[in-house]
């Protein structure tokens, strides 16, 4: 018992004269001495033993313990992980002006939509959270709901096609969810889960993503699509990806790398012909030029899917789309042009042969600042979804690409006003339109007469947490 006592009060002397040591500063020498005596005579060792010499007795100077202590604990206190939760939405009120009465356009939000209906409608809502797990781990997650305005023709109340629930109510579903591995190697992350593809819309600040691609430059996702997006090109996919730039220090050139499932969020059986056995793939070379007033950006990606009879082929489909905007003070121009090839996309009804068919489409839009809290944007695309089509011929569909028909020409505008009273706050009055041009000729069965779809909206946008 006494031994157990004088161990106890031996550590306890050592810990009130270590505090004192710190707080007399004076007296440190005279207390090392004492303190070395004491615990000798305490334990048996002798004043000079090596077992006497303790740091907390030293006469090192207490301040500076203290900050190389603090510093050996964090090495790096300048860096916050990030913890982040975001959302924006837009929508509408609007008024369908008129409606193509052979109900053309099944790729268009108002697809269905009777004549002079009118509604508020969400169009987008988003909820994300980014956590970085440290400096070299950040994940990625998103909720979505992008219901459409389809109500039916024949004007009743059930929705279709939209994200909703089976009472017409919205609903969220996961879009992103990603761990990105920073700077893999020098200038390139490494990304795996569900993500954008690098079609659209990488736009990752503090990262080795491009924040510069067609729709971030567009930048009036909220008023429509990019033209390839509108035609149902995956905007997101599950898979792996690299993301990197060519030049880490200044990041004026890069490229992303993609495989995904060509699923996008869908949770198809692995025995799915056309997405458990296949796979997509996805490339992207951007560069910025002329002190970053020119944006170019080249995409490709190629799908190959099952055969969809005995008589017609294994298919596959593949894109190549340039991209180029220039910005200048008073104005903002770009630039989207695609081709895509279905391989034995439709089969010809005076042959019987299935053919390849050949999409071509391109975007032009403007925008730039009318005045104080004003700006303006415009934009035309071109669609043909089939340019290979012979207009005495009709066609029937193999592909199940998007929601493809190979019939209708397109030609698409649209034209508004942004006003934006404070950031990340948007009123747009706008109109949206498309024109329906039908690929076969007037003699041909099926012929369907021009006409178009026009609607006049009042568009809100608003983000916030970013």
């Amino acid at each position: 018992m006494k031994k157990m006592f004088t161990k106890f009060f031996s550590a306890a002397m050592i810990i009130v004269l270590a505090i004192t040591s710190f707080a007399v500063k004076a007296q440190t020498a005279s207390l090392t001495n004492t303190t070395a005596t004491s615990f000798a005579a305490t334990t048996g060792a002798t004043a000079n033993s090596k077992a006497t010499v303790h740091p907390e007795t030293t006469t090192t100077d207490p301040k500076t313990e203290i900050k190389t202590a603090a510093k050996a604990a964090d090495p790096d206190t300048t860096w916050k992980p990030q913890r982040r939760l975001w959302g924006y939405t837009f929508g509408d009120f609007y008024y369908e002006g008129h409606a193509d009465p052979t109900n053309r356009g099944p790729e268009s939000m108002y697809n269905g939509v009777p004549q002079y209906r009118n509604a508020f409608q969400f169009r987008r809502l988003y909820l994300g959270y980014d956590y970085e797990i440290d400096k070299k781990f950040k994940v990625e997650v998103l909720l979505a709901s992008e219901p459409n305005a389809s109500t039916g023709v024949n004007g009743t109340t059930s929705i279709q096609n939209g994200d909703n629930l089976v009472d017409g109510k919205m609903a969220f579903w996961i879009k992103n969810f990603n761990l990105r591995v920073r700077d893999l190697w020098t200038g390139t992350d490494f990304v795996i889960g569900e993500m954008s593809t690098p079609g659209f819309a990488l736009n990752e600040p503090g990262t080795n993503a491009p924040v510069s691609l067609s729709e971030a430059t567009w930048g009036y996702r909220s008023i429509e699509k990019t033209i390839t997006d509108f035609h149902k090109n995956n905007s997101y996919d599950i898979g792996a990806a690299l993301q990197g730039t060519f030049d880490p220090a200044t990041k004026n050139y890069g490229y992303v790398l993609m495989v995904g499932n060509n699923s996008q969020a869908s949770l198809l059986s692995a025995a799915n012909a056309n997405t458990g056995f296949y796979k997509i793939f996805y490339g992207d070379l951007w560069g910025k030029f002329l002190n970053k007033k020119l944006y170019v950006d080249f995409y490709a990606d190629y799908a190959k899917t099952a055969a969809a009879t005995a008589v017609i082929p294994g298919q596959e489909h593949n894109m190549f789309k340039i991209f180029a905007s220039y910005s200048t003070k008073p104005i903002t121009i770009g630039v989207e042009a695609y081709t895509q090839n279905i391989a034995s996309g439709v089969t010809n009804s005076a042959t019987k042969l299935p053919e390849d068919a050949t999409v071509k489409g391109i975007s032009l839009w403007a925008k730039g600042p009318l005045a104080k809290n004003w700006n303006y944007y415009a934009r035309y695309d071109s669609y043909n979804p089939n340019s290979d089509f012979n207009s005495a011929d009709s066609y029937s569909i193999n592909t199940n690409y998007g929601s493809y028909n190979p019939t209708s020409k397109e030609q698409f505008y649209t034209a508004g006003l942004d006003y934006n009273p404070v950031k990340n706050v948007h009123f747009m009055p706008n109109i949206w339109a498309i024109y329906y041009q039908d690929n076969r000729s007037a003699s041909t069965a099926g012929y369907l007469t021009n006409n178009h779809t026009l609607v006049y909206r009042l568009t809100f946008y608003f983000t916030f947490g970013k």
